[in-house]
């Protein structure tokens, strides 16, 4: 196991070596923000203004669900033509969006027109795959490409603990509207800070683009990844919903972003000892190893009782989510072309977010019709649908060839040195 100096060594290394990291990494978190904070947000908004689960579930699926079909057509958009450039028509599309869907909850328009407005929010762009596209671009073939991506995880899971306790409090303590609308503010400063940082933003690929016009989405491997992070989503969406649900039955709602951040510091602490790890073998086995470890971790939530055992169970069960995702970025960065990162990452995410609509809505549907502790069968019931496609995927991931200049073939261990080409 590494040292606490080692680990933080190799965390400082990723920013020392490359100028101007540092700043776009901090636009990135505070951008990030908004996808921790909209789904709970909304449920917490929605179920306070009009008693309703399942409409609040429904609103935050409705935004995932669009933001499956149109991130990955932004994120095509930026490969081709720059991040800055899209990511803030994108932004300014969904923040006006999202200033309507508040408006029509405050105001107690017709349920219809929540929808409409969400579906519009979810063309806000992946800025998780924007940032990873940088480190990419910086340390393509690196062993510090694996650290920075470590790094990111973490970055992911501290906005998974800070967002759903400011949106959830906000939202309790102030107004019912009040979390959604923080979300949306971080999400228009945090963009642009981002955009602002134009001498790390990745070069465009037109020619690419124009030659080889189809879909990341045909890269052998990739739609295994995509198919398997439906599940995983779904494990996302349900333990939410019902977290707030079960928290709420037992008559402490507002702990329930308390016990949400336990489940995210599960996964943090994991990334940074992942991070600071040298590992062999291939990613694809490691993937395989993370998503069954996923999986048999979700089954204790089936029997707790009371928020304590909750908080412990979600802890453990968030260990195994960074090591995974990390596993899953370095794959997609290994075997889609350099052309099209930005959408096989999202294709990705969006996966995830596939997922969290259907289980953020089964889970809503399964609380309101059969108690709250009910929910986490949701749970159960995606992990095993996970697993059970990269079992079926396996053999399609180790086949998969690499797309990277200099990468070696003959290992995909992301921790060894690279040789890189055309640099």
């Amino acid at each position: 196991m590494p040292s606490a100096l080692s680990a933080l060594s190799a965390y400082r290394r990723i920013f020392a070596e490359a100028p101007g990291s540092l700043a776009f990494s901090a636009a990135g978190f505070i951008a990030r923000m908004p996808m921790s904070m909209m789904g709970i947000g909304m449920v917490t908004m929605l179920s306070s203004l009009r008693g309703d689960y399942a409409l609040g579930g429904a609103v935050s699926a409705t935004i995932a669900l669009a933001a499956a079909l149109l991130g990955p057509q932004v994120a095509r958009l930026v490969d081709r033509y720059g991040q800055s450039k899209i990511a803030l028509r994108a932004t300014g599309v969904t923040v006006i969006a999202m200033g309507a869907l508040l408006l029509c909850a405050a105001f107690g328009a017709p349920d219809w027109t929540l929808f409409v407005c969400a579906a519009v929010v979810g063309c806000m762009p992946a800025m998780g795959s924007l940032v990873r596209a940088r480190w990419a671009n910086l340390y393509q073939g690196s062993p510090l490409l694996h650290t920075a991506y470590s790094f990111e995880s973490v970055v992911d899971e501290i906005v998974f603990i800070v967002g759903p306790i400011l949106a959830v409090g906000l939202s309790t303590s102030w107004f019912p509207e009040a979390g959604p609308l923080s979300a949306l503010v971080l999400l228009a400063l945090g963009t642009l800070m981002f955009c602002a940082q134009d001498r790390t933003e990745p070069p465009v690929h037109p020619h690419a683009h124009a030659t080889a016009g189809s879909s990341a989405l045909r890269t052998r491997g990739l739609l295994v990844l995509v198919l398997t992070f439906v599940g995983v989503g779904a494990v996302f969406g349900s333990v939410e919903v019902v977290t707030v649900a079960f928290a709420d039955h037992l008559h402490h709602k507002a702990l329930s972003s308390v016990v949400l951040a336990i489940y995210a510091l599960g996964s943090c602490v994991a990334g940074i000892v992942f991070g600071a790890l040298r590992l062999k073998g291939p990613l694809s086995r490691r993937f395989l190893v993370g998503i069954v470890t996923l999986g048999v971790s979700m089954l204790p939530l089936l029997f707790v009782k009371n928020l304590v055992a909750l908080a412990v169970a979600l802890f453990v069960a968030g260990l195994s989510i960074s090591p995974t995702m990390v596993t899953t970025m370095a794959l997609v960065e290994r075997i889609v072309p350099t052309a099209k990162l930005t959408e096989g990452m999202t294709w990705t995410t969006t996966g995830l977010a596939v997922g969290v609509a259907f289980g953020s809505s089964a889970a809503g549907w399964t609380v309101d019709a059969a108690g709250a502790s009910s929910g986490y069968w949701v749970t159960v019931a995606a992990a095993g649908l996970s697993v059970a496609t990269a079992f079926l995927g396996s053999r399609r991931l180790r086949s998969a060839p690499e797309q990277r200049e200099g990468a070696r073939v003959e290992s995909n261990d992301p921790a060894e040195p690279v040789e890189q080409l055309g640099r």
